[in-house]
């Protein structure tokens, strides 16, 4: 029952409240379920990069031949439900976000998770 003419409000489970189109959605779901592979996610800042800088040296201490993704789009970044960047994935999962990781603190990261 409504009073006073209120209309009940419809939930969605989008994560910018229903203004995205199903293609950047579903771009969005399969990229946070991909796996095997390292991301920075990020607006392409000095920050990001500088995460980007020291996720390489790390992998190229480490021996680990891996590709490392930036991903600049947001609603694949919200996706991760990540809000403060850069953030670091691993194998598709969030493994530091909001701050720059130093070389060694990812070649601990690494060795973690792999």
């Amino acid at each position: 029952m409504s009073l006073f003419g209120k209309k009940k409000e419809e939930k969605t489970s989008c994560c910018c409240g229903g203004n995205c189109d199903a293609e950047s959605m579903a771009k969005a779901e399969s990229a946070k379920s991909e796996g095997a592979s390292v991301k920075v996610l990020g607006s392409g800042c000095a920050k990001c990069n500088q995460l980007e800088a020291a996720t390489k040296a790390a992998l190229q201490q480490l021996g680990m031949d891996t590709a490392i993704d930036h991903v600049t789009d947001f609603s694949q970044i919200a996706a991760y439900g990540v809000m403060t960047t850069p953030a670091l994935v691993i194998d598709g999962k969030v493994v530091s976000y909001g701050k720059v990781l130093k070389t060694e603190e990812v070649v601990k990261i690494l060795q973690k998770v792999r």
